[in-house]
């Protein structure tokens, strides 16, 4: 092993990253050192790439980014007390948490307040290695392969978001129809729920939620009324659960109208900035609204691999495998719209 690898890298403030020799990080006595295979671009990613204000606020430079990842263990910390062995296939969670905080001592870690994510505030994964904690390692089954590995993340924020409220049954209406609320939208038809309706207004992205979600009626919003929809589909009052995935104020009234009395609405989009809404309404309607917020450690990732194990099939999210030089193409094809999910492999470079 050579003292360098090669990382994608946010050296300077400004828009987008750069392919540079790095270091290969050490594990410290609680961590472990992981040659990653395969990563995949996530929205965040995009967001550290055209450095917006959130990116501005939030990610120190020099910071090697990314933090959708899978590989495998290559040297263990001398104090890590978990039986993993080098060679072992992992993903891990990004987010990087104060054991000590009264949320990690009560057992919500997820709810940690001090939360430090992997390729935000702390070196990422994008590069031939990365170093996690222990912690947060999570040991992937021989039958999942590293590009699915590498899109466990997003693919907990959907399952978290979907554990929000029972779904067996029921009608399930998903607004944003990106990687995540396709994923979403799958999850809701395994879970059992009895009408799955995705909303978008990019066509690319409703038709290839027909691959990832088959059976989900999509619906791009600039083309039809939901309310026909709804009626097409023999809902005569409304539904009974709302996933917004999209941050848009416009799909968050969309809920809000065509939910029931006393229906639930999770939300995990992130509007760019605060948005008026009528409290009335939701009120009057007796809405339970939940804010949705990473994934719950560990209990997400152990349902999410169990989702897999049961038949859920995520591969065709998968749009585009690039090798890691080839790292503009997959951030154009994200930023496109025309994409699923960007998978970078660590293998090769072209």
């Amino acid at each position: 092993m050579t003292d360098t690898m090669k990382a994608l890298a946010k050296t300077a403030p400004g828009v987008g990253l750069e392919l540079i020799d790095a270091p290969i990080p050490e594990a410290g006595p609680e961590d472990v050192l992981i040659r990653v295979h395969r990563t995949a671009v996530c929205g965040t990613d995009i967001h550290i790439w055209n450095w917006d204000e959130w990116s501005q606020k939030n990610v120190p430079t020099p910071m090697i980014t990314g933090h959708e990842f899978a590989g495998e263990i290559v040297a263990i910390g001398k104090d890590v007390d978990r039986p993993l062995t080098i060679g072992q296939r992992v993903s891990a969670e990004g987010h990087v948490i104060d054991l000590n905080s009264e949320a990690a001592r009560a057992g919500h870690f997820h709810l940690d307040p001090k939360t430090r994510g992997i390729g935000v505030n702390r070196q990422g994964a994008f590069a031939e290695f990365v170093v996690a904690p222990a912690f947060n390692v999570i040991e992937l089954p021989d039958d999942v392969p590293y590009e699915i590995g590498s899109i466990l993340d997003p693919f907990g924020n959907a399952v978290h978001t979907a554990q929000q409220f029972d779904l067996l049954g029921e009608d399930v209406l998903v607004t944003g129809a990106g990687p995540i609320g396709m994923m979403a939208a799958a999850v809701a038809r395994h879970a059992g729920a009895r009408t799955v309706v995705l909303t978008d207004i990019n066509d690319f992205r409703l038709e290839l939620a027909q691959k990832v979600a088959p059976g989900v009626r999509t619906v791009n919003t600039t083309k039809e009324d939901i309310h026909d929809v709804m009626k097409e589909l023999g809902l005569k009052v409304g539904f009974d659960v709302a996933l917004e995935m999209s941050g848009s104020p416009i799909a968050f009234k969309q809920c809000v109208d065509t939910l029931i009395m006393g229906g639930g609405m999770a939300l995990l989009g992130i509007p760019g900035k605060p948005m008026e809404t009528d409290w009335g309404a939701i009120i009057l309607k007796a809405l339970t609204i939940k804010g949705v917020y990473g994934r719950e450690m560990f209990t997400t990732w152990r349902k999410m691999l169990g989702l897999l194990k049961a038949g859920l099939d995520l591969s065709p999210l998968i749009t585009h495998r690039l090798g890691y030089a080839d790292y503009r193409e997959g951030f154009e094809a994200m930023k496109s719209g025309q994409s699923g999910k960007v998978v970078l492999d660590w293998d090769k470079a072209a």
